[in-house]
């Protein structure tokens, strides 16, 4: 059957998508509208108190991050999507941080780039919805371009926004990409996930900088992650102690997450650490020189922070290993 963008009736093609996702190794499929009035609220709050950093990229585009129709003229619904990356069998990041002379990763981090391996299942997939519907048009994304993707995939259904400001799926836990599909296509949407972080604040209490200034408000120039992935200049000393051994992101605030004992192992092997990269020696990494660091990393997220940024975080751990 060939459906047309006016037809107002697509609870079998919903069906269609969702077998075709899981096909692909999503685990979840949503639908949202493109109504993200509430989530530019609190963008424009968060910016206004200096939050992003030097992150210029939150702002510069106005207001196309919270109005996909700018974007992508013509989105009237947005597909969102959920893929898991977590490995059980793997060394647990608590266990990483405790031993001095190990390197401590984001678990996200450690195999082949997520951006290139979701976005070729989002087109596939977007491909194929474009067979039923002729006169579909669409863009995808992960995490790239503005787009309030977590916002997204909350009013998709996927999840809740965590009091770190992650996005929390009660059967999932939090270890997972998202993925965006922008369509002209008016499919039924999804409801809205309900909060379920009640008085927690096991993420807050964790966090070794205390960025994590006030639930869902983390000030990234505290936050390790963006201290040593987005930031490109020298790291502030008075984080470097709490930094222990974390060189490339942190996952403090999630492995406290108590909703992450529902953590679903991936169900593919794209993200499978290489180089040993759950649980690598300090002194090895600080060994490459920067051709060994271009080879070891080619189609990882970790080469974007580039060799000297990739020393100067191995630098500070080794210091701390001293401690």
């Amino acid at each position: 059957m060939l459906y047309s963008k006016t037809m107002g009736l697509y609870s079998d093609l919903l069906e269609k998508i969702n077998d075709w996702a899981s096909e692909l190794g999503f685990s979840q499929v949503g639908i949202s509208d493109v109504d993200l009035s509430e989530a530019e609220g609190h963008l424009k709050n968060w910016i206004a108190k200096g939050f992003h950093a030097d992150m210029d990229f939150m702002h510069k585009h106005g207001s196309k991050r919270t109005n996909p129709q700018e974007l992508v003229e013509g989105t009237v619904r947005v597909i969102s999507l959920r893929f898991d990356y977590f490995y059980k069998s793997l060394v647990p990041y608590q266990e990483v941080l405790k031993q001095k002379n190990k390197a401590a990763i984001s678990r996200y981090a450690m195999g082949k780039d997520y951006h290139k391996i979701i976005r070729k299942k989002l087109k596939f997939l977007a491909e194929k919805i474009k067979t039923e519907v002729l006169d579909m048009d669409y863009r995808v994304f992960t995490d790239s371009a503005p787009v309030m993707e977590k916002a997204i995939a909350e009013k998709a259904g996927l999840g809740w926004i965590g009091k770190h400001s992650n996005l929390i799926n009660s059967q999932a836990g939090s270890y997972f990409f998202l993925g965006e599909i922008y369509t002209n296509i008016p499919l039924p949407v999804s409801e809205k996930a309900t909060f379920h972080c009640g008085t927690c604040t096991k993420c807050i209490d964790a966090c070794p900088t205390k960025a994590i200034v006030a639930p869902f408000q983390v000030d990234s120039r505290r936050c390790i992650s963006y201290l040593t992935i987005e930031n490109k200049g020298e790291i502030p000393e008075e984080f470097h102690e709490a930094m222990g051994n974390r060189i490339y992101g942190c996952d403090d605030c999630q492995m406290v997450c108590p909703w992450n004992k529902f953590t679903c192992e991936s169900q593919t092997l794209d993200f499978m650490p290489r180089h040993q990269f759950d649980e690598p020696d300090i002194e090895d990494l600080l060994s490459w020189d920067e051709k060994t660091f271009l080879k070891n990393t080619e189609g990882s997220p970790i080469r974007r922070i580039g060799f000297e940024s990739w020393q100067r975080n191995l630098r500070i751990a080794k210091k701390n290993s001293e401690l």
